[in-house]
């Protein structure tokens, strides 16, 4: 039987300016039957969304086909000209993209961008692609599945509109869908929903499909077979059982060692206790009128207190929405908060960042998520140090020169990078910019906001190491807020663990994994994916046993002093939990814990 999908010595070149043209993929052949699922792995720069994108007859400006065949669904795409490739995207091959908060039109409705695939290729009226739709958010287990399409972008959570953006893929019953990393900067907990449904979507509709991803994990409960790239070129393919746990090639297998989680942790109980730098206490940040409490209509960040020694490193994870991002950009003066206090080096700090001392400014830095957000894409990154050298150091000429050089020192990357855009750097090395213009302030705490999230795991263990040296030899605390709890526990010393605004818990990060915890908590563990076949199902029918039925949560949802946890947790007690607001709890050498212990929480980890 013909493959849907044929591949054969796949040659494509790029050229930059007026230079030479160079190699971007190298003789790549592979094919895929009807109803199975190919990943293509490999870290950044390996050429992955290359030769996805090439399926699709789609090039990127600079680049050009130089050889070879592709096949799909019968079309030899590498011979259609413009408009016939137009003509096959989004009816016989459609594509997901990474960011889908980014593909979607925040001014449109959903249904509206949802079905317009559908109606550019004329396949239906309307009123029937409005029903379909429908029936595809049913299929793909979003919310309201009747009226999430009158919502708009902005309203939806990341893994919704990852979803939808799924749906629209499938609106006009394509033959091969290819998707590029869709689950890469989503939660545990909301990547779980989100490859289930995709799976189950897949399976009853025998859909042919193209996974790029550099998580190992999704690798194992998604696809069946497995192509390796480097530089270009397939270091090995086979079954993802092969790729997986008998790896022959050296690169194969050095991904795998990136992939284990490993401790960067220096021997904590033979540091002295250092003093406080940065407290939290009882922060609350919102928005809309305030109650008769005091409180914003809308609470984001609800009471939240811990504490940053100097020198040390707090981790903060919770799922989307859970008021992550919110806490840091209020902690850095960008969200104003309704009440609560910070203190800097037992200063208060001002809520905005206009009206903190310049001192305080400089010692308080954040590096965003997204380096490309602050980078910018026309100046030199030379530039862009000095000009932050200037601001803080007054440095100008030579001596400003000789300071962006320690800067990239400091962050492993060559002088020489100086003269090069935004745009000429791998995404590691635009993380490592991100780092050295935060280092320029010469600050004492450092905020990182799911620095790591987009990485792929060799790039982001790099990142990691970056941060733990920094801090040895520099003395730098860091506040590390992220969903990926295998690096949270192999860098930081505390965390603090966020749902619904709230940290339900706040503890020594040594104490995860054993002993007492928030169930919350627990399920954030049994949730990180592992390299094992039926992961996904087992965790997917286990989470839906656990979770109260929607009639209850329905009449325990209006009240917001009750547990924010309690219509997932596993271990609620009835006539208590749904009863009396949870007390803040100390386990003895763990954490500080929001729940009604130890009546309502198992002593141990599920294994």
């Amino acid at each position: 039987m013909a493959a849907t999908i044929q591949v054969e010595n796949l040659k494509i070149v790029g050229r930059r300016g007026k230079g030479a043209e160079l190699p971007i993929v190298r003789d790549v052949s592979f094919s895929v039957q009807r109803g199975e699922m190919l990943a293509l792995i490999g870290e950044s720069g390996s050429g992955k969304t290359t030769v996805a994108l090439s399926l699709l007859g789609h090039i990127r400006k600079g680049c050009r086909i130089a050889g070879g065949m592709i096949r799909v669904a019968g079309y030899d795409v590498t011979a259609l000209t413009p408009h016939e490739c137009r003509s096959i995207r989004g009816r016989v091959i459609s594509y997901v993209a990474q960011n889908a908060g980014s593909a979607f039109n925040p001014a449109l409705s959903i249904m509206r961008q949802v079905v317009e695939p559908a109606l550019v290729h004329r396949t239906l009226p309307r009123r029937d692609l409005e029903a379909r739709a429908v029936s595809l958010f049913r299929a793909l287990a979003l919310p309201d599945p009747e009226t999430i399409g009158e919502r708009y972008p902005g309203e939806l959570s990341g893994g919704q509109l990852q979803r939808l953006m799924a749906a629209m893929a499938l609106m006009t019953d394509p033959e091969v869908v290819v998707f590029d990393e869709p689950t890469t900067a989503l939660d545990v907990t909301t990547q779980i929903e989100v490859l289930s449904a995709f799976k189950a979507v897949f399976a009853e509709r025998g859909i042919t499909g193209v996974y790029v991803t550099h998580d190992l994990s999704v690798v194992a409960q998604i696809a069946d077979h497995a192509v390796v790239l480097k530089d270009g070129a397939i270091r090995e393919a086979g079954t993802v059982s092969k790729i997986l746990f008998q790896p022959e090639d050296p690169y194969s297998q050095a991904l795998l060692a990136a992939a284990e989680p490993r401790s960067r942790q220096a021997d904590l109980a033979r540091q002295p206790e250092q003093r406080s730098l940065l407290d939290v206490r009882n922060l609350v940040v919102g928005y809309g009128q305030r109650n008769a409490a005091g409180l914003p209509e809308k609470v984001i960040v609800n009471h939240v207190s811990f504490s940053v020694p100097k020198g040390r490193m707090l981790g903060v994870i919770g799922e989307s929405g859970c008021g992550k991002s919110t806490l840091a950009r209020a902690i850095s003066g960008l969200q104003p908060w309704t009440t609560g206090e910070l203190l800097l080096n037992g200063e208060p700090l001002a809520g905005n960042v206009r009206e903190r001392t310049p001192d305080q400014r400089r010692h308080l830095q954040l590096v965003a998520q997204n380096a490309d957000s602050v980078l910018n894409p026309s100046k030199p990154i030379g530039q862009t140090l000095a000009r932050v050298v200037r601001f803080y150091g007054g440095l100008r000429g030579d001596a400003a020169t000789r300071r962006v050089n320690e800067l990239l020192d400091m962050v492993r990357l060559s002088p020489s990078l100086a003269s090069r855009l935004p745009s000429e750097l791998s995404g590691g090395q635009k993380q490592r910019i991100n780092f050295a213009r935060a280092l320029a302030a010469d600050p004492q705490i450092v905020l990182c906001d799911e620095i790591t999230a987009a990485l792929d795991t060799v790039v982001a263990a790099a990142i990691l190491d970056l941060m733990k040296e920094l801090q040895r030899d520099l003395g730098l605390s860091f506040i590390f807020i992220t969903h990926d709890l295998h690096a949270l526990q192999s860098i930081c010393d505390r965390v603090t663990v966020l749902y619904a605004g709230q940290a339900v818990e706040v503890g020594p990060t040594m104490a995860l994994g054993k002993g007492v915890h928030h169930p919350y908590t627990r399920l954030l563990h049994d949730s990180v994916p592992l390299m094992e076949p039926g992961w996904l199902e087992s965790t997917r029918i286990r989470h839906a046993d656990e979770a109260m039925p929607a009639t209850l949560l329905n009449s325990l949802s209006l009240d917001p002093e009750l547990c924010c946890f309690l219509a997932r947790c596993p271990d609620r007690v009835s006539g208590l939990c749904d009863r009396i607001p949870p007390p803040v709890r100390s386990v003895p050498e763990g954490p500080r814990v929001l729940c009604h212990l130890p009546a309502s929480i198992c002593s141990e980890f599920s294994t």
